[in-house]
């Protein structure tokens, strides 16, 4: 039986990306299928009807949603394909869960606020976004990666937000390597992987996509 395997998702949403990234380490084919958020398909609505959001997986026609619950789910329903994901250990994999659960409710808020705030309010973005660089770059230490030796769950989950940086830092006129050398070292490890490196955009292209949206919203 050849499994249908659809991923909805927006190309420069760090959250859509997950999924490809982690489909791509496990060797899983799929269908990758761009969305326009603005007219979303009625297949969007259809398979994410609560949220009404990207990214979504489809897995011979059930959808799963949520980027983090997808990774952890494309781990689990392949799990004889590629290498594991999450960790087998109980407490690190409940590690690696807490460290992903941060970065989806501190991370993006903080990158946001700098690309849509100016002056004092920015100043303000630019700290918290620092100092939560700061504290993964402490859960990393001298790791290869978050998980040690293997690229994996954690790695995945943060990975994808590396082709904002160019933008929060010409945006906001700041250096992330000055503050955080040892992040921006990982995150150039992974970059040389297939899997990140075919999924991540052209930092560039994003933060041109980033001053349409400034320029829409007003904050330019």
């Amino acid at each position: 039986m050849v499994e249908e395997v659809v991923v909805l998702g927006f190309w420069s949403s760090m959250f859509a990306m997950r999924p490809r990234v982690a489909l791509t380490e496990k060797g899983v084919e799929y269908e990758y299928r761009e969305e326009d958020l603005p007219n979303k398909t009625s297949l969007l609505l259809e398979m994410n009807p609560i949220h009404k959001k990207v990214p979504v997986l489809i897995h011979n026609g059930k959808p799963v949603c949520e980027s983090a619950n997808i990774v952890q789910y494309i781990d689990e329903a392949w799990k004889d394909k590629g290498p594991t994901l999450l960790p087998s250990d109980p407490y690190q994999r409940g590690q690696a869960r807490f460290w992903v659960d941060y970065i989806d409710k501190k991370l993006y808020e903080a990158g946001k606020n700098i690309r849509s705030t100016k002056g004092e309010e920015q100043e303000a973005a630019k700290k918290v976004f620092l100092e939560i660089l700061k504290l993964l770059e402490g859960e990393l230490g001298d790791k290869t990666y978050f998980g040690g030796q293997s690229f994996g769950f954690l790695d995945i989950n943060l990975v994808t937000f590396y082709c904002w940086f160019l933008t929060y830092e010409t945006i906001g006129n700041f250096s992330i390597e000055a503050e955080c050398p040892k992040l921006i070292a990982w995150f150039n490890r992974c970059t040389q992987k297939e899997s990140v490196s075919k999924t991540l955009p052209d930092p560039k292209k994003v933060y041109e996509f980033c001053l349409f949206l400034q320029k829409y919203y007003g904050v330019a």
